[in-house]
This record gives C-alpha cells, sequence and structure tokens, in this order.
C-alpha cells in the first residue's frame, strides 16, 4: 500500500485586483496567474511529495517518523513495508538501507534510516526553532530524552509488549513480563518526577525529546497491567493526545499484532 500525506493546499483565492490596479488590467492578471501557478505547484506537490518513507503504521519506530513529519507539517508518501508487507530484502530496498530494517526515509537525493535519526534530520532541517530548538543548550535537554529513551525506557517498553501482546497466552512468561512490567514502570516514575517541573520533557514546548518516549505511551496505558499513579507523565500524555498528529498516528489500536510472533 502507498499512502500520501499532505496537508491540504491553500484555497485558491484569486483578487479581481490589488491596491491601485484596476481589475482586468495587466497587473491584476498577472498576479491572478501567479496565484493560480503556486496553487497548481502546491497541488502537484501533494502529489507526488519528494519525502517518501518505508515503513508499516503499526510499527512503533515508523510512527515516530510519521508523527514528526505530521507534526512539521510535512507532505510525505508513505509506502508499507516490513511485517506481512514484506519487501525489506528487496535488493533496491537494501541499497537504501543495508539494514533490511524499517524505517527509511528518502528526502530528495538524501537517505536516512533508523526511526531517531530520521526524527533528528527532518526536525534540524525542517523544524529550527521547534521541534529542533536553535539554543544548543535546550537542544541538549531534548536530545538526551532521545538517548535515554532509547538506552533505558525503550528496550524494557519493547521486551513487555512483545512478551505481553505479541505472544500467545500460552507461550507467556508472567514471571519475565512481571519484570518487564516493573522495570518500564521504574522508568515512567522517572519520567513523571522530570515532568513535575515541566510540561514537555525540555521545557515548555515539544521538541525532538518527546517523540521517542511520547510514542511508548500509547501502549503503556492500553496494555493491561498494573501502573503506579504517575499524574505528571499522565498529565503530558493528556497534552500530546491534544496533538492531531499524536492522536492520528501514535494512538491506533494495535490488535493485528496481538499474538503475532513473527516481525
Amino acid at each position: 500500500m502507498v499512502a500520501a500525506h499532505c496537508r491540504r493546499p491553500a484555497a485558491l483565492r484569486i483578487a479581481p485586483a490589488r491596491i491601485g490596479w484596476p481589475a482586468g488590467s495587466p497587473v491584476s492578471i498577472m498576479g491572478a496567474m501567479t496565484t493560480m501557478r503556486e496553487a497548481a505547484e502546491a497541488a502537484a506537490g501533494a502529489r507526488n511529495p519528494p519525502i517518501v518513507l518505508w515503513g508499516r503504521a503499526s510499527s512503533c519506530n515508523v510512527q515516530k517518523a510519521i508523527w514528526a513529519l505530521e507534526e512539521l507539517g510535512l507532505c510525505y508518501r508513505r509506502i508499507d513495508a516490513g511485517g506481512d508487507f514484506g519487501g525489506l530484502d528487496d535488493p533496491a530496498y537494501l541499497a537504501m538501507n543495508p539494514h533490511g530494517r524499517i524505517p527509511t526515509l528518502r528526502d530528495g537525493a538524501t537517505v536516512v534510516w533508523e526511526s531517531e535519526a530520521i526524527v533528528r534530520y527532518l526536525a534540524a532541517r525542517y523544524g529550527a526553532g521547534t521541534l529542533w530548538p536553535q539554543d544548543p543548550a535546550a537542544r541538549a535537554a531534548a536530545d538526551q530524552w532521545m538517548a535515554w529513551t532509547a538506552a533505558r525506557l525503550y528496550p524494557d517498553w519493547i521486551a513487555l509488549f512483545w512478551r505481553l501482546v505479541r505472544t500467545p497466552p500460552a507461550k507467556r512468561d508472567n514471571a519475565l513480563i512481571e519484570r518487564l512490567r516493573a522495570a518500564t514502570a521504574e522508568r515512567m516514575e522517572m519520567l513523571d518526577r522530570h515532568l513535575a517541573h515541566r510540561p514537555f520533557v525540555a521545557g515548555d514546548a515539544l521538541t525532538v525529546g518527546d517523540i521517542p518516549a511520547g510514542m511508548t505511551l500509547y501502549r503503556w496505558f492500553a496494555m493491561a497491567i498494573d501502573r503506579p499513579p504517575m499524574p505528571h507523565l499522565e498529565a503530558w500524555y493528556r497534552r500530546l493526545c491534544d496533538r492531531p498528529a499524536y492522536r492520528a498516528r501514535i494512538c491506533i489500536p494495535f490488535d493485528e499484532l496481538v499474538g503475532k510472533e513473527g516481525y
């Protein structure tokens, strides 16, 4: 499946005249033609966006990239790959990503693989001053939480998801599941304490630092497990759910993954 995603191009607006020029004059006609050309170019870009993302929508790593793309309002095309869609051992795909994993992003002549590298690339190129803080200290504050998530939160969280959700009930190791749940809860409690003093992980606004850890929350709260109270983490989750891109691309059911042990 190939899906194109883009904000709807601005409605075509042709004013009959600009200030100081009567309707029908060469200047007003030229302005109308320019507006029509811009609208046509925008529509063509929506149909054939230069950014292409490979990966299935149910992949948590792909979801990070999709969230970043849509948070930035970028036009892109997504091609289903991985899981039941396959395609990762195709020579053309391996030429882009020698590891044969998802996601992979192509932006014109630039190819980026690894989800957090993709998020950083998109934010640095298209989100300077928003997702990508311009101040080096603020950027480091965001980046350190990306690194912490990859090294400390994600391994236990994804192992818990696999052992509890993707493993058939008859094969589950409940003692291991409990150990993973406790370890993940410990990491979440660390985030909860950090968020007691700020609305987002790096301060007052959403940055790249929120994306990897924020991606985990929908499944964390959807899994049938015991969770200790974490009011600040829960408030952060509600703030993320207020964002259309997060609701549309992260808060999606994972029924297709239940009991499915293979990639």
